[in-house]
């Protein structure tokens, strides 16, 4: 393995905008140690102490804490599981349970529908530590799935656990093209289209096999996945044929005789794959999102803002939770939207010195206007390196924003987060 850095080799000077704290992430630490092999198979004993190491060693340098995914919709490149998804119980266990032993962190985790809350209850008594469940998000589909877990956590905190579920104010839309289908990436007959490329790719996607496969399997239920075949909820964005946008795949699809899936599909072969689409997966009943910003168990947050750039942007969620769910919805009063943006979650992830405006804290703030406060319509531009694409989307009712006290943000005054509460 490559030499390690000491704590004060980790160099404080680089210049940011806002405050950041840094995660030791499982997927790294297991390259680190596995190699090509972390994508492949469980660690050795060997290799799991070898990780515990580096794990102590990152929270000795500051980290928050640990955080992984199981989620069977997190892959990399050509399909390859991300590594966190080839742990084994024993590898978690004792990875989250040397947060015991660093005496401070939290354990930060995407839940795949396998992973149960009765076993992250377990890792949150064996390491004493807070256990943050993400992404809990409604699902029409099986909508009692994302309260059975609240509940779970709930319950978990009755018997003196610490357990939060990470819930989203914001809908689940996904703009993807079929080059990039993040949306159905999670599906397992998806899979032997991963790996393919140029027309190797686009001759599986033509094969009546493999889209009877997809069909099946979004005809049986499933405790999560991106995409459950709502095909009403799928619209074309960007076309070479200007009479399919903005309207429904389902809609479309009935008008020609076909199926939704061919659809799509043919759609996209015919225009070499940049067809545009955008998919509302999840959290599109919004009474059911209301009843989970309201749960005692959930956590408000995940603008997964820099992990999706061409998919989604949801980095104005407390805008949205402001401006939609309090203004507009009622749903929350403005003092306790507040808190569950600043406050809460600055005392869960024991951030020190704020969170509230008291004398001694770190000033940073906003200043908005609570009748115009929200976010705009999403927008696509061209800044990333090459000229690539991101998805941004405005502030509304944003008069200022102060991070350490210092409003012009442009002077670069954010700092790296490193001393945590126990």
């Amino acid at each position: 393995m490559p030499s390690r850095l000491s704590p004060n080799q980790f160099s404080t000077s680089m210049p940011i905008a806002v405050n950041i704290a840094a995660f030791a992430g499982h997927s790294a630490l297991r390259t680190y140690v596995m190699g090509e092999a972390a994508t492949e198979r469980a660690a050795t004993p060997a290799e799991v102490g070898a990780m515990k190491g580096l794990l102590l060693e990152a929270m000795r340098a500051g980290a928050i804490g640990f955080s992984t995914s199981t989620s069977p919709a997190h892959n990399g490149e050509g399909g390859r599981p991300m590594p966190s998804r080839l742990a084994d119980e024993n590898e978690l266990r004792t990875l989250v349970g040397s947060l015991k032993e660093a005496g401070r962190g939290l354990f930060m985790l995407t839940k795949g529908g396998h992973t149960q809350v009765s076993f992250l209850e377990e890792l949150a008594a064996e390491s004493t530590r807070p256990v943050v469940v993400a992404a809990l998000l409604h699902n029409s589909t099986n909508p009692d799935a994302v309260f059975q877990d609240l509940d779970a956590i709930a319950r978990a905190n009755a018997r003196g656990r610490r357990l939060v579920g990470a819930v989203s104010c914001c809908p689940l839309a996904m703009d993807f093209t079929l080059r990039s289908p993040y949306t159905f990436e999670g599906l397992e007959s998806w899979q032997p289209a991963l790996a393919l490329k140029g027309a190797a790719y686009e001759a599986k996607l033509a094969e009546r096999r493999f889209r009877d496969a997809v069909r099946d399997e979004l005809a049986r239920p499933a405790h999560f996945r991106l995409f459950n075949g709502q095909w009403d909820k799928v619209q074309v964005i960007e076309s070479s044929r200007r009479e399919t946008e903005q309207r429904p795949i389902g809609e479309l699809a009935r008008e020609a005789g076909k199926d939704p899936l061919d659809f799509m599909l043919d759609l996209a072969l015919d225009e070499k794959l940049e067809t545009v689409f955008s998919a509302l997966l999840l959290n599109s009943d919004e009474e059911a999102v209301g009843r989970m910003l309201r749960h005692p168990a959930s956590l408000v947050s995940l603008s997964d803002a820099g992990a999706h750039l061409t998919f989604f942007n949801d980095a104005g969620f407390g805008l949205h939770l402001l401006g939609h769910w309090v203004r507009e919805r009622g749903a929350l009063t403005l003092e306790d939207a507040v808190r569950r943006l600043t406050s809460a979650p600055a005392q869960l992830f024991g951030i020190r010195g704020r969170g509230v405006l008291k004398p001694g804290y770190a000033a940073d703030l906003m200043l908005f206007d609570p009748a115009a406060v929200g976010r705009g319509p999403k927008r696509r531009v061209f800044d990333l390196p090459g000229g690539h694409p991101r998805l941004t989307t405005p502030a509304l009712g944003v008069h200022g924003v102060w991070v350490n006290g210092v409003r012009d943000l442009i002077a670069l005054p954010g700092k790296v987060l490193r001393e945590f509460s126990a």
